[in-house]
């Protein structure tokens, strides 16, 4: 696994670059509107950030907003820790989903190489965090998957990825834990909506998952 050696930076670059990483991991447009709504933060605050980090070398700006080499590295280093953490705290320390995201958050900008790589030993070196997103630098392999929405009626599926976007919708991961919309279970489609809520036979019964979310629990047909 490489090991990106850095001057220290400041955890809003870290945030930033990271942010940017995510989403353009889900195919969301970077730009700026999409930045400041996942960071929740004002289009001016993240003008002015854009124009810092730039200047810094992370950055390139265009149509859409990309990371440059040290910029993916940066945000390579954050995603890996985060996503590490997250393993940690509902794997040995027993957290939920939506608890861990949240402590992995701090966690990400405080874990040193030498913890990183004594996390990834006890962990027995896992290639995703507990949504099945990649954990950057692992041996990861992408199953062949589609969103959810792409399954017709009747047919079976298995959770096999939760898309960062909805991880940072108030209650989502509760609620998919909760319901058993989590990577490695199997489920049904047990009817299609016209407003496009999906209804699900998974864990202990039927579940109701709404278009937007549909669209991005990724799943492998059967």
């Amino acid at each position: 696994m490489a090991e990106y050696q850095s001057p220290e930076w400041h955890p809003a670059f870290e945030e930033y670059c990271e942010t940017i990483y995510e989403l353009d991991e889900d195919d969301v447009d970077v730009i700026q509107a999409r930045i400041a709504d996942r960071l929740d933060v004002s289009r001016p605050a993240v003008s002015e950030m854009m124009k810092r980090m730039e200047s810094e070398g992370l950055i390139q700006t265009g149509q859409q907003i990309s990371l440059t080499e040290s910029g993916m590295q940066l945000a390579e280093t954050v995603v890996r820790r985060h996503r590490l953490a997250e393993c940690f705290l509902t794997d040995l320390l027993g957290l939920s989903w939506a608890e861990a995201h949240q402590e992995a958050g701090k966690w990400e900008h405080v874990i040193s190489p030498n913890v990183e790589r004594a996390m990834m030993e006890r962990l027995d070196d896992p290639t995703t965090c507990p949504h099945g997103n990649p954990i950057p630098g692992s041996n990861y392999v992408a199953p062949d998957m589609v969103a959810l929405d792409a399954i017709g009626v009747g047919n079976h599926f298995t959770v096999r990825r939760i898309t960062e976007e909805l991880e940072f919708i108030e209650g989502m991961l509760d609620f998919l834990e909760q319901s058993s919309i989590t990577p490695g279970s199997k489920g049904k489609i047990l009817a299609l909506g016209p407003d496009g809520t999906a209804t699900l036979e998974i864990g202990d019964g039927p579940v109701g998952v709404g278009e937007f979310a549909a669209a991005r629990i990724l799943v492998t047909a059967g």
